[in-house]
């Protein structure tokens, strides 16, 4: 169970794996299924941010739109007897989509979803990233095609199997034992936004090994008691990010490393409200596991993940 009640972290649906090598029982699911419309990094959404589910045949009229018609069909699942889907079109190659008001980015709409609706676009992207990025095989060069329900690509040629990947990353709540935080701003990011350090995992990595690596290297700092708080799917493009907290055994030592953080601030509660107040500090979106984990330390009062277990 997760300590952290993480918006991206629930499943919504029944993925029903069996049924991906079902493919007759799939496109009769699909004649009945509610099927998400995702391109170009966006969802079609109705006018008040819901996500707007077409029918089949809605699809196929916006297939009929030489923008819309090259894509993937994607199996999601099944919730109370009714089955979802995405059409993922390969939209990369038309600038006038972006002019289109009914379609918005995940980023966006992730205040505003449900949970069935969240962990729907959720897999949607998360899967259609991957698609997108892998039209060829990597063993000898030719196309691929999508296969079991939209969850692999095979070698049209070799036939050989491709499946997702997923790049581990950890996120890291750093404390000291007065009970601050260490947050940090990458250059990269809005002005005055601070947020926790993060990091992929390498090869061979466990990912508390990573934890030391990243947050050693992005501050200088030493970490001892890691606690493991939750994870959840980063699809942006294709990441699970596992949070931890974890102690600094030599505060007074940070330092930002000057090429991907270039400040860093160790903050109280009351100092945080006072930033904020005066608009010297900006937090991550609600959406973020980094916003989920300042605001848990935030209204704890010092009390850990240990020990809410």
């Amino acid at each position: 169970m997760n300590v952290l009640k993480l918006p991206l972290a629930s499943e919504a649906v029944d993925r029903a794996g069996e049924l991906r090598l079902k493919p007759d029982e799939l496109a009769k699911l699909w004649k009945s299924a509610r099927i998400l419309h995702f391109a170009s990094g966006k969802f079609r959404v109705k006018a008040n941010n819901e996500l707007d589910f077409q029918s089949a045949d809605q699809i196929l009229e916006l297939r009929d739109k030489a923008e819309f018609a090259q894509g993937e069909e994607l199996f999601l699942g099944i919730d109370n007897g009714t089955s979802y889907f995405a059409w993922c079109s390969d939209a990369e190659d038309f600038e006038c989509f972006e002019l289109l008001e009914n379609y918005q980015t995940l980023r966006t709409l992730g205040d505003h979803l449900s949970q069935l609706e969240m962990g729907l676009a959720i897999h949607s992207q998360a899967i259609a990233n991957w698609h997108h990025s892998h039209q060829f095989c990597a063993r000898c060069g030719l196309p691929t095609v999508s296969a079991n329900g939209g969850s692999l690509r095979k070698c049209s040629s070799d036939g050989s199997e491709h499946y997702p990947r997923t790049d581990g990353a950890v996120i890291v709540l750093v404390k000291d034992k007065k009970d601050r935080i260490l947050l940090g701003r990458q250059k990269v990011w809005p002005e005055r936004r601070f947020s926790c350090f993060a990091g992929f995992v390498e090869p061979g990595e466990s990912f508390e090994q990573t934890v030391l690596r990243e947050v050693f290297e992005e501050s200088g700092i030493k970490l001892e008691e890691i606690t493991y708080l939750g994870s959840q799917p980063w699809p942006f493009p294709a990441s699970i990010m596992i949070s931890f907290s974890a102690i600094a055994t030599n505060p007074d030592d940070a330092i930002p490393d000057g090429e991907e953080i270039e400040e860093i601030r160790w903050l109280s509660r009351d100092q945080m409200r006072e930033s904020i107040a005066d608009e010297s500090l900006t937090l991550p979106p609600n959406m973020s596991v980094a916003r989920k984990m300042i605001e848990f330390w935030y209204e704890n009062e010092g009390v850990d993940a240990s020990s809410k277990r």
